[in-house]
């Protein structure tokens, strides 16, 4: 996959069919792109095209037509899955290290940047003990961490919001708010949309595997013919 010549692109889609049986497309016609500093949200209702626009964009569909191109100065990105994989045997730090290792993150760069992370979302006491015994928002928190602590181009975020408490839901929206501000572009699914609503720069409504809105909340609104509307008003009427 090319990264895109526009220098401030993150993420160009185009997918023309995806699906998981030959033949049998899940989602038409879905294009949309992610800018550096913006925040897009991915919504829909249940079975309506969002993981399978996902698994599209991250190559795991052997079944699809189109394109996907990763820009940024690395084109890397990071995907923080909506259902937490930890490692039975290795510890919430070995999860970390496992992950730097992979990225060739130096010993230096990587200690520093991940006592930072675990300082924030409280995970420090943690961090000898085997994630496979958290509790969800506990593990979901370590997902985050792991991937912020990548610093990538891009990043794609599945329902993050599941599973965390108030105060670690606020140590998310502050973290994505510090990477929009380092220029990193993000993909966010999710189905809390009256805090979509107030974070996102731009969003993508998929219903019945195609986009029927997407833009800014102004455009989203035109297209719904619910002016000054809430988004969860504009899903209600779309969907």
């Amino acid at each position: 996959m090319e990264p895109s010549i526009q220098p401030d692109l993150r993420l160009d889609v185009n997918l023309r069919s995806a699906g998981y049986e030959e033949k049998k497309d899940t989602i038409r016609n879905v294009r949309f792109q992610v800018h550096s500093g913006e925040l897009v949200g991915l919504i829909g209702p249940n079975g309506a095209g969002k993981s399978t626009t996902i698994k599209s964009i991250l190559g795991l569909l052997r079944h699809r037509d189109g394109e996907v191109a990763f820009g940024g100065p690395t084109g890397r990105y990071a995907y923080v899955p909506e259902h937490p994989v930890v490692y039975e045997y290795l510890t919430l730090w070995e999860h970390l290290r496992l992950a730097a290792a992979a990225f060739g993150m130096e010993e230096a760069a990587f200690a520093a940047k991940a006592e930072a992370l675990l300082e924030r979302f409280r995970l420090s006491e943690a961090r000898h003990e085997l994630p496979a015994k958290f509790s969800k928002g506990m593990q979901q928190k370590l997902m985050l961490v792991t991937g912020f602590m990548l610093e990538p181009d891009l990043y794609i975020v599945d329902e993050p919001f599941i599973g965390l408490d108030p105060r670690a839901t606020k140590d998310l929206l502050d973290f994505l708010e510090a990477e929009r501000r380092r220029g990193a572009g993000i993909l966010m699914s999710t189905h809390v949309l009256d805090t979509a609503e107030k974070i996102c720069d731009g969003f993508v409504l998929i219903d019945g595997g195609s986009v029927v809105a997407q833009g800014t909340l102004p455009d989203v609104r035109q297209t719904a013919g619910l002016a000054d509307s809430s988004l969860f008003d504009c899903f209600l009427a779309l969907t």
